[in-house]
């Protein structure tokens, strides 16, 4: 699997390629990473499109964090199901579509000046100047207001917050695809800036901190910039 990679190889801070990479480890699938920069869309032009994650499975090329999902889901039956019926799969869709609408912005306004500090050289003026355009502000002017982002990510998180208060994850008892969408975007806060976006006593961080846990810790292992 081609995943996103800062400056340090090791820092893998996509969003999409943690949720790929937790729907791996829940199907029970070993994976090998392949580093990845943004400018290096060569390497992945077989792909047919610029953007990671791609996973390689034999002879099987497949790119989009929901469609490899799919895949998965439908390649491998006999092991554990990310979605499990088509409601789950249907709440996991609306979890997505809230995630990457409102979720995605809110941590934008927090990290994404940090993000720009780990990258590869050769990706920093490519990412800034792209950013920047679809922004239509400085990367540090856009993240300047930090407690009012704050709040607003609080605010945000709210229907989270009560949800994960009263169950262990939003699959219920145990971990589905939908935890592995919000938690993709957590961990791309976490391992692209050195800030602790969560409180202690936020159910969210018990929750989040449960996913990180899992898999033998593969979430927690990840380094952290800084």
């Amino acid at each position: 699997m081609y995943d996103l990679a800062a400056a340090d190889p090791r820092l893998r801070f996509s969003p999409y390629c943690w949720r790929t990479r937790m729907a791996l480890a829940h199907k029970g699938l070993a994976v090998e990473t392949l580093p990845w920069r943004f400018t290096e869309k060569d390497v992945i032009a077989f792909s047919g499109q610029g953007r990671v994650p791609v996973l390689i499975d034999g002879e099987t090329v497949v790119s989009d964090s929901w469609e490899i999902a799919d895949y998965l889901e439908k390649t491998y039956p006999d092991r554990p199901a990310l979605f499990g019926s088509d409601d789950a799969r249907g709440t996991a869709l609306f979890v997505k579509r809230w995630t990457e609408g409102q979720l995605h912005p809110a941590l934008v306004r927090l990290i994404i000046a940090d993000i720009a500090k780990i990258l590869d050289p050769k990706d920093v003026d490519y990412f800034r100047e792209s950013r920047e355009k679809a922004l239509g502000a400085r990367l540090e002017d856009h993240v300047a207001a930090k407690a009012e982002n704050l709040k607003r990510l609080g605010d945000l998180m709210a229907p989270l917050r009560f949800t994960v208060k009263d169950m262990p994850f939003l699959g219920g008892e145990r971990p589905a695809y939908a935890d592995y969408i919000v938690f993709g975007a957590l961990q791309w806060a976490r391992c692209a800036s050195p800030q602790n976006l969560l409180e202690d006593d936020d159910p969210v961080a018990a929750w989040f901190g449960r996913l990180l846990d899992l898999y033998g810790g593969l979430g927690a292992r990840a380094p952290r910039p800084g």
